[in-house]
């Protein structure tokens, strides 16, 4: 059978996420494109070699297109090329092999997919129906990775296979995410009692796959674990060009890392003076996270108020600072699973739109629950943040190549524009009471913590002598996990949440920061330009999802 062949990117790239698609189900899912929701995908290590011999005979395609004149054009074979280059190398140099952490490994990704599947149609049950069937056998190539990956001497931490088992503890006990669905199938009168059976029995099939992974994790794989958190230069330098799109100098960043923590703290320190003269930061962090009149008293109330704080703002913005697509002008705001890091988090919406974009929220106890740092996280998540730049991305059908539109994704395009958007909302009057601006602050001191924190134990960097936190010292867990609660305002629980985060998935906590000063200086040539803000925006987003360098020369 021959091979087709393509005469521009974009039919190319419409094929290509099929086979994407095919190969990989889960992330099919999460894409929002139809017709794989059944399927798991080979998630062994024979699995991860033929995706990247497949991605290699796409990668000869795309170099064989002839020449593209047009900007789009262009640029799509541009960005197809970035991401196959970044897919494929990510097999070489065995990643899937090492592929554990607690927020964005296939542990988590094997029971989050349940939340963006379909359950409201007798069909979108039946799915879900069928993977809970196929969990044990996927889960079971996912151990083999592993296990190829220890038998050659390459492991993940201690501290990540710890956090693993506890995840997946959740997943198999009695407040399983899994163990509700017979009672939501019950509830929404779909199916019959074949179908419930076939949910009920693959509940448990899907608490006993996790319970036995958990168990092989702790009894076979943490014995072999490494002690180190940090994962060395080499690792960590590609990890860093694939957030970031670009490769710049890690000593360089760290550096600057530590002036904005000094430049961010001095603001955060002002604005919690005019909150509580004579406390300190801390002091005041914990007064607001605890005060019964700046706190949401449940569950429900938090996710109330931040959905109306973000329709406000998308309501108050369009066509002043922003065009929003009718198609993205709903936003759904959850509570997300039980099981996974405290935090929030944004699903993009499907590619037909069917699925609103939405915000999950992932919380811990019952209550009351801080509001002054969740503002500025509400407009980072949704609206103008994340929200608004996915869901245009998937709008621009007759610019951006599909594969550019609902698979692309370089973290510090999306993380720069959702800190850049809590900044700017700022600077648009809308953290009305001083709390408000101090959580802002703190969410931004967080973001520079990370910078410093990532990238100094990763590399093993000493704390700079004049630092304003342990001045000399070397990175540890519990010293990043003290600066966490001391500067950047979280909870014990939630610092040492985060810092866990931070040395499971190395690179990605700078991107937000680095991502964020990069938007700020195109936004500061823009305006040396005459550029209109409105404007500047607008040609920001046109550009859909980019590495860093990309995006640069895009803006010119």
């Amino acid at each position: 059978m021959s091979k087709p062949v393509f005469s521009d990117p974009f039919s190319l790239s419409d094929a290509l996420v099929e086979e994407v698609c095919a190969l990989r189900p889960i992330e099919a899912t999460f894409y929002g494109i139809g017709g794989y929701d059944h399927l798991w995908g080979d998630l062994s290590p024979a699995g991860s070699e033929l995706f990247a011999a497949r991605l290699s005979e796409w990668r000869e395609r795309v170099k064989g297109l002839p020449r593209q004149e047009g900007r789009w054009a262009s640029l799509a074979v541009r960005v197809l090329l970035d991401w196959l280059d970044g897919e494929i190398g990510a097999v070489e140099e065995r990643e899937h092999l090492v592929d554990l952490n607690t927020i964005a490994s296939r542990f988590q990704m094997v029971s989050m997919v349940f939340d963006s599947m379909d359950r409201s149609t007798a069909a979108g049950w039946e799915n879900v129906a069928a993977r809970l069937e196929g969990i044990g056998e996927a889960l079971g190539g996912y151990r083999q990775a592993l296990e190829t990956g220890m038998l050659a001497g390459e492991t993940v931490s201690v501290r990540q296979v710890r956090g693993a088992v506890k995840q997946g503890r959740i997943h198999a006990g009695e407040g399983s995410f899994f163990r509700r669905l017979p009672a939501e199938l019950a509830g929404s009168g779909l199916g019959d009692a074949g179908l419930a059976r076939r949910i009920e029995e693959g509940v448990r099939g899907a608490c006993e796959a996790y319970s036995a992974l958990s168990d092989w994790l702790e009894s076979a794989y943490l014995p072999a674990a490494r002690a180190e958190d940090g994962v060395g230069r080499a690792r960590y330098l590609r990890a860093m060009r694939r957030w970031l799109g670009a490769s710049p100098d890690p000593e360089e960043t760290y550096a600057w890392g530590w002036t904005e923590v000094r430049r961010v703290l001095g603001e955060a320190t002002r604005v919690a003076g005019e909150i509580a003269p004579g406390k300190t930061l801390s002091e005041v962090y914990e007064a607001l996270r605890t005060d019964p009149e700046r706190t949401a008293p449940d569950r429900a109330s938090l996710l109330s108020i931040m959905a109306e704080r973000q329709q406000r703002a998308l309501k108050e913005l369009d066509g002043v600072h922003f065009v929003v697509p009718e198609v993205i002008r709903r936003i759904d705001v959850r509570e997300a699973p039980p099981g996974g890091p405290i935090g929030a988090y944004y699903l993009p919406p499907s590619e037909d739109f069917s699925r609103a974009g939405t915000v999950f929220y992932s919380m811990h106890g019952e209550g009351p629950f801080s509001l002054y740092d969740q503002v500025s996280t509400a407009y980072h998540e949704g609206f103008p943040g994340h929200h608004l730049q996915c869901g245009i991305q998937v709008s621009l059908r007759e610019n951006l190549s599909r594969l550019h539109r609902v698979v692309y994704n370089c973290s510090a395009y999306s993380e720069g524009w959702a800190l850049y958007a809590e900044k700017l909302m700022g600077e648009l009057g809308y953290y009305e009471k001083p709390e408000y601006e101090l959580g802002r602050l703190a969410n931004e001191l967080a973001r520079a913590c990370r910078v410093v924190i990532d990238i100094g134990a990763h590399l093993g960097l000493s704390i700079p002598q004049d630092a304003p936190f342990h001045p000399g010292g070397r990175w540890t867990y519990e010293i990043a996990a003290e600066m966490m609660r001391e500067l950047g305002g979280l909870s014990p629980e939630r610092a040492e949440s985060e810092v866990t985060r931070y040395f499971g998935w190395p690179g990605q906590a700078i991107s937000y920061k680095v991502g964020e000063r990069e938007i700020l200086a195109l936004r500061e040539k823009a305006r040396g330009a005459g550029v209109p803000l409105s404007e500047f925006h607008r040609r920001v987003l046109a550009c859909g999802n980019l590495g860093l360098d990309l995006l640069r020369e895009e803006m010119g």
